[in-house]
């Protein structure tokens, strides 16, 4: 596939994403514009209301003094990438060359969308767990691939080894993962990322791993599936610095994978953003060097979070999860008599004053009965925000 075929295929399958011809807004901007509307606390969006470290603040802001505000290296500033294979050594053991084998991205959106319209032809499959992250779904369809999900079933959203077997096949191309899990919290075994790296070799398939979460797990560790056995050479590993240092709205991502494979997505990265963010990247590059207390102080400071809201939730009526990591509870509304969970949470904001975003969001419409109650709420906000939320779902009890 040429880089130019891909480029087209983009600009065609946008039309994918609506129907008759017209875009159409997601959930996600109509649960948001109903919290500004109504005055609702918005648990919907999963971004943080809290700023990251200050060491990483001032960081950008000398940047910014510094000059540091004109096109940055179109595989990123060598910083970043020195800072990229640092961390993934330090954490986790693997090697890479900060040179050939890691690519600074416009978030991790971007690396997803160019990594999979970089590796897959028209009609290639595509394997994601479901629930999945939306972009997923719209980036497959922008790449005229064939979308295969392994369902993940409450209550421990764990995939089924036979489902797995069954879903990757000679036709797949790329095994896409999300570890740990946007929206439903949870985080692969080993035993499971060891099938996925079998069946990867067994099919001649391409591992992509969206990890952006890495650091925010609870009791759990985070098992980097390229540190398994025949797992680095045939992966794309991708994360952010958005989650970890509370810099959402920076949009610094990043790649790490074998030299052939980031030249690859780096061919369609380049007519995507180009570049992106040169002030942020030495922040960034500075927040992955921060002592393991910082790592650990922030997932235990969102650990906190998440007991808080789920508590509350359970309090309000709600069959709550538990989840392992990121920023998500799924809560299931049916035991306050609300079946269809997208109905309940346009309606939520009038009953508790609260937003949140229905479950069904992230699923095929063909698969919706399996989570049709199901609702996620983001609880990586303010102490105060949390409480004032949970008392007000107590509302739904009356």
């Amino acid at each position: 596939m040429t880089v130019s075929g891909a480029w087209e295929r983009t600009a065609r399958g946008a039309m994918l994403l609506g129907s008759n011809g017209q875009l159409r807004p997601s959930i996600f901007a109509e649960m948001s514009a109903l919290a500004v509307s109504t005055g609702s606390i918005n648990l919907g969006q999963g971004f943080p209301d809290e700023d990251g470290p200050e060491e990483v603040l001032e960081a950008a802001r000398q940047a910014i003094t510094d000059g540091i505000n004109q096109y940055p290296p179109g595989r990123g500033m060598p910083v970043l990438r020195e800072a990229i294979a640092t961390h993934q050594r330090r954490f986790y053991g693997l090697e890479w060359n900060p040179d050939t084998e890691v690519l600074v991205t416009a978030g991790a959106t971007e690396a997803l969308t160019a990594t999979l319209l970089a590796l897959t032809d028209e009609g290639d499959e595509v394997v994601t767990f479901e629930p999945f992250y939306d972009s997923y779904a719209a980036v497959i369809g922008l790449s005229k691939a064939k979308h295969v999900t392994v369902p993940l079933r409450a209550p421990d959203f764990q995939p089924d080894a036979a489902d797995l077997r069954k879903a990757v096949t000679d036709r797949t191309r790329i095994i896409l993962i999300n570890d740990p899990h946007n929206p439903t919290g949870t985080v692969l075994s080993k035993e499971t990322l060891s099938l996925i790296v079998l069946l990867a070799h067994q099919h001649d398939a391409i591992i992509v791993t969206d990890e952006v979460y890495e650091h925010l797990t609870f009791g759990v560790p985070h098992i980097p599936i390229a540190t398994l056995p025949g797992a680095r050479e045939r992966t794309v590993s991708i994360s952010s610095g958005g989650k970890t240092f509370n810099t959402t709205g920076w949009k610094i991502g990043w790649i790490t994978a074998r030299a052939d494979l980031v030249d690859a997505i780096l061919a369609v990265k380049q007519f995507l953003t180009y570049v992106n963010g040169a002030p942020f990247q030495p922040a960034i590059a500075v927040g992955l060097g921060l002592p393991s207390s910082y790592f650990l102080q922030a997932a235990g400071v969102l650990q906190g979070k998440r007991d808080l809201l789920t508590a509350g939730l359970a309090r309000a009526g709600f069959t709550v999860t538990h989840p392992q990591g990121g920023y998500f509870v799924i809560a299931d509304a049916a035991p306050l008599g609300f079946t269809n969970a997208a109905d309940f949470c346009r309606a939520l904001p009038a009953l508790a004053g609260v937003v949140a975003v229905p479950v069904s969001a992230f699923v095929r419409e063909q698969h919706v009965e399996g989570y049709a109650s199901l609702v996620r709420f983001a609880y990586c906000k303010k102490m105060e925000l949390l409480e004032q939320a949970s008392t007000q779902l107590k509302q739904l009890q009356h």
